[in-house]
């Protein structure tokens, strides 16, 4: 091996584009903590307020004696947003800007991030969150539309296995999207807010596993192997290259049954977590039932008369 081809794969190992495990991982954690919190957030308010009072919200305040840590989901979002889109457009190490399509692709999908959580912070710190739900809804529902676009419409070719993985991964922004066009013209829509936050969850995982299953050797699907690519900005970009066809098919196959396993997991875990909230609504209220009738003067016959003569 050349000295510049060691110097190339040095590079891939340290850089962070979207094309790598670590530009895979990053975004994927964000993504499936943030839809794990809405989710939690969800159920409990549903829950506790009932069918008749729940109204989506497109964020949730952290409770804690620190009031100024109150937006903090919204911050996070923002700064990751901004972070993601720097790394697209500037090299960390020899600091300098390089314009790539994809690159710039990626960055104009955290971009949308970056108009909704700033216009929500601006509504929410100018007491115009109320007003405004309809217009942030309108700006989830674009972030969510133009990842879908860019997606699909993508300048690098994402062939064989790894194209597979990819047209996988749109199936999941489709139900993204369609839902938050959904809740925007029905915002008290329990369902429709649950789909949503287990979508985002989703979208998560599955860039996960995508940095697992195309870009660590030792999980790549026998019969296939991981193919490094120089590209024009001296990056290097991988491809999962299949033996034979059988090999393909076989490798398409086991992404079908882990798109199938990733999806049955997370609506395990939220059915568990329905019985958990359910159960100790449940609980409270039979408490709250028997101490209303474990109270002096429940069934006192006086305090009957004397409430109906006030009533009358």
């Amino acid at each position: 091996m050349s000295v510049m081809d060691n110097i190339h794969l040095s590079e891939f190992t340290q850089e962070l584009p979207m094309g790598t495990f670590l530009g895979h991982l990053g975004p994927g954690l964000a993504l499936a903590s943030l839809g794990l919190w809405h989710i939690t957030n969800i159920l409990r308010v549903y829950f506790l307020k009932g069918s008749g009072q729940f109204v989506l919200r497109l964020w949730y305040p952290l409770r804690c004696p620190l009031r100024m840590l109150e937006h903090l989901e919204l911050i996070l979002i923002l700064l990751f947003s901004l972070f993601a889109i720097l790394i697209q457009i500037v090299d960390i190490q020899h600091p300098h800007f390089f314009i790539e399509l994809d690159n710039v692709e990626h960055a104009t999908m955290f971009f949308q991030l970056v108009i909704f959580t700033s216009f929500t912070l601006f509504a929410e710190l100018s007491h115009l969150s109320e007003t405004m739900l309809g217009v942030s809804c309108v700006l989830v529902a674009s972030i969510f539309g133009q990842e879908l676009f860019l997606l699909h419409y993508h300048s690098t070719d994402h062939i064989g296995l790894e194209g597979h993985y990819h047209w996988l991964m749109q199936l999941i922004v489709c139900v993204s999207f369609l839902t938050a066009l959904y809740a925007t013209a029905s915002p008290s829509s329990f369902p429709a807010a649950l789909i949503l936050s287990t979508s985002v969850v989703f979208q998560g995982c599955w860039f996960i596993n995508m940095g697992f299953m195309l870009w660590v050797p030792d999980f790549v699907a026998r019969g296939c192997t991981t193919h490094a690519m120089i590209q024009s900005n001296g990056m290097m970009h991988g491809a999962v290259v299949c033996e034979t066809k059988e090999a393909e098919s076989r490798a398409r196959a086991l992404a079908n049954l882990q798109f199938c396993w990733i999806l049955s997991s997370i609506l395990v875990f939220i059915a568990c977590s329905c019985i958990a909230f359910g159960r100790k609504v449940t609980q409270r209220r039979q408490s709250l039932d028997y101490e209303a009738l474990s109270s002096p003067g429940a069934h006192d016959p006086l305090a009957t008369v004397g409430l109906k003569q006030i009533q009358l």
